[in-house]
């Protein structure tokens, strides 16, 4: 039986592919410093820590990203740092739980193919319109940016993702672009100092911050990224399965949570553009972590990074976007599959994935109603012909 995972390769492609996800990664975790105030050493450390973790529990190109509702009710409604804190453990708590007893695999197995498959397809356009949204902020830089991604289909050998940001930093500096950085940081060395949440906090961060969250989390971080991750190794990603991820994802909150870091987990989109940019194994993931640990504990290090304008990370967004919405489980579906994908995207975009699953299940579940009806009138205009 072969070994699960890949072994860590060296190559132009691990170090394209560990950028391929920063779309996602940056924006929600300098947002998170500079415009919420959360440390930036507990945060840029917390995924650091996951990233290296991840590439070696898995040894394949597994995402690390912020939990995109808790980094929005923080963005939007300023949300405090016990609130953040108690939002993680509460979530780690929820997914060490499902991960343990095994919950989380029955969810799996009962979620049928085709809601599945508009669950990426919603996501893939939910990501889409967020890398549209950054891309406005500068066309020309989105479409430099956009040109050298696009060099990877005829020279899959070059480091796209890495040229792109160069080269949309440098011509947003040359048009003046803002990047993301605000007009002072916080102190690099800020600890938090009071994280420790009072009855208030933890009862807003449940209703809020964690609720919210979970869904998200089992539908998109969980049990899509096993299927992203089986869809494109194979046998290799047999250990990639929910209730792991749901550990890892859980313990890693309940770990780091308490000590500052934005709750985090993996993510189907983020695995979708490792891998689109050339990561095949965990080197990825291991450069990624190293690199966001020399970022935290480096005096310039978060400066530099905000550099980079928000229309360069928008187009690497994009393409990984694509990758997870056109995927096999959309392209090998039936025809009498798409009304439930349809109808199951269309709500993941509309109102959130939670949603989307269960108008999917609706749907799925309406239209073996409508086949078994049929199948039943023709049964017994059969038998009324034989008389």
């Amino acid at each position: 039986m072969r070994d699960r995972g890949e072994r860590f390769r060296v190559s132009i492609g691990e170090l394209n592919g560990a950028l391929g996800d920063l779309g996602t990664l940056l924006p929600l975790m300098l947002g998170a410093i500079f415009l919420a105030g959360l440390a930036p050493v507990p945060v840029v450390l917390g995924f650091a820590a996951f990233y290296l973790a991840t590439a070696v529990v898995y040894r394949l190109p597994v995402p690390v990203q912020p939990m995109k509702a808790v980094a929005a009710v923080l963005l939007t409604t300023g949300a405090t740092a016990p609130e953040v804190a108690a939002a993680g453990v509460l979530l780690g708590v929820a997914l060490l739980v499902l991960g343990a007893t095994g919950w989380i695999g029955w969810l799996a197995r009962v979620i049928p193919k085709p809601v599945l498959a508009g669950l990426q397809v919603g996501l893939g356009i939910t990501l889409a319109l967020m890398s549209l949204e950054l891309m406005g902020t500068s066309p020309p830089v989105a479409i430099a940016a956009l040109l050298i991604l696009s060099a990877v289909l005829v020279a899959p050998w070059l480091p796209a993702a890495l040229l792109a940001l160069v080269a949309a930093t440098v011509l947003a500096r040359l048009l003046e672009v803002p990047g993301l950085s605000p007009a002072a940081w916080p102190d690099l060395f800020d600890l938090p100092v009071d994280i420790i949440p009072s009855l208030d906090e933890i009862k807003r961060s449940l209703t809020v911050l964690a609720l919210p969250q979970l869904s998200l989390t089992v539908t998109n971080a969980i049990l899509l990224t096993a299927l992203v991750a089986g869809d494109r190794f194979g046998e290799r990603a047999a250990h990639v399965t929910p209730a792991r991820l749901a550990c890892t994802s859980g313990i890693a909150n309940l770990l780091l949570a308490p000590l500052g870091a934005l709750p985090m987990c993996h993510g189907a989109g983020g695995l979708a553009a490792h891998y689109r940019f050339g990561a095949r194994s965990g080197t990825a993931p291991l450069l990624l972590g190293l690199a966001l640990a020399a970022v935290a504990l480096a005096p310039s290090g978060l400066a530099l990074v905000a550099m980079i304008p928000a229309a360069g990370l928008g187009a690497l967004l994009l393409v990984a976007a694509g990758e997870l919405a056109l995927g096999r489980r959309l392209l090998g579906s039936p025809p009498s599959h798409w009304p439930v994908i349809a109808v199951t995207a269309g709500v993941t975009v509309w109102t959130d994935p939670f949603q989307g699953l269960l108008a999917g299940a609706a749907a799925f579940l309406l239209a073996l109603l409508a086949e078994k009806g049929a199948r039943q009138l023709r049964e017994l205009r059969h038998s009324g012909a034989r008389r």
